[in-house]
């Protein structure tokens, strides 16, 4: 297909997962009736964002994947034919646990899943306590409606996993995400974060010639403001849709996938990459001798 019709859901969760998984579905079921085809939900949109504190009492929110939130939006997605990402906390086993997005197709059908790679660890975003790094690689989902790439949150900081995703065939890269203020700091400092985080992720589509989505939440949670500010990108990073900070938005935008072969042949990035010189990369650092 060429033009697909992208739904984000950007809303504020409270502390009871039922309410939250039935808000969440009730925005599916708005966005698929505005024509939406492929839908993005936040990153833990279940509960509140609870990596805020290392507390061994949140491991009771998570479940298994596929499990109970994906069987339930499995039914939504095959009523409503539509292509649902879903961000889940996942219970791999006893003592394992990963922040995991599953993939579900326009028939019900669950696709898969990815987990997070990169794990943050910094004030009020204590991730690493919960969340073991994710060991499937990169990955690329095959929907009715577009083969899309998923990425989670902190993954967004960082090219390689853009790289790799959009090499993988990626025609989308969605980026569910969590991410906000604390409530200390200054209006300047507000502004320059969020334009960081809105600047690298349209930076992927530039670079990889394919539209970027990135969902986050909103609300005042344990001190942190989310900033909300989801958006698409187009192939050459300009900015087809972008929310507020602070309101709930459950929105529908048509993406053109054919720009993407426009863009790279313009702008042929790809082309030009020197494959030879880049095993370097893999360093964690390099030295001078």
């Amino acid at each position: 297909m060429s033009k697909v019709k992208i739904g984000t859901v950007q809303m504020s969760c409270v502390a009871d997962k039922a309410t939250n998984l039935a808000k969440a579905i009730e925005q599916v079921k708005v966005a698929a009736e505005k024509g939406a085809q492929i839908i993005c939900l936040q990153e833990l949109f279940t509960s509140l964002y609870f990596c805020d504190e290392e507390n061994y009492d949140n491991f009771v929110l998570a479940e298994a994947i596929p499990g109970p939130s994906t069987d339930a939006l499995s039914k939504v997605a095959a009523e409503y034919q539509v292509v649902i990402i879903a961000s889940l906390f996942e219970k791999r086993a006893q003592g394992l646990y990963h922040n995991t997005t599953a993939v579900i197709d326009a028939d019900g059908t669950y696709l898969g899943k990815y987990r997070k790679m990169h794990i943050p660890d910094d004030p009020g975003f204590y991730e690493k306590f919960y969340f073991t790094p994710g060991d499937l690689g990169y990955k690329v989902f095959k929907t009715k409606f577009a083969k899309i790439g998923i990425l989670i949150c902190w993954d967004q900081w960082y090219p390689e996993a853009a790289r790799i995703t959009a090499l993988m065939g990626a025609e989308l890269l969605f980026y569910p995400t969590a991410i906000g203020w604390a409530l200390t700091q200054d209006a300047g400092t507000n502004e320059e974060q969020y334009n960081a985080w809105q600047t690298i992720q349209r930076s992927h589509a530039i670079a990889n010639g394919i539209p970027v989505v990135s969902v986050n939440r909103v609300g005042i949670e344990a001190g942190v403001r989310f900033w909300g500010g989801s958006f698409i990108a187009n192939p050459f990073g300009a900015l087809v849709y972008k929310a507020s900070h602070e309101d709930e938005e459950t929105v529908v935008t048509e993406v053109d996938l054919n720009q993407s072969d426009y863009y790279r042949s313009h702008w042929p990035f790809l082309r030009d990459r020197r494959i030879d010189s880049y095993e370097s990369i893999t360093k964690r650092f390099i030295d001078e001798e």
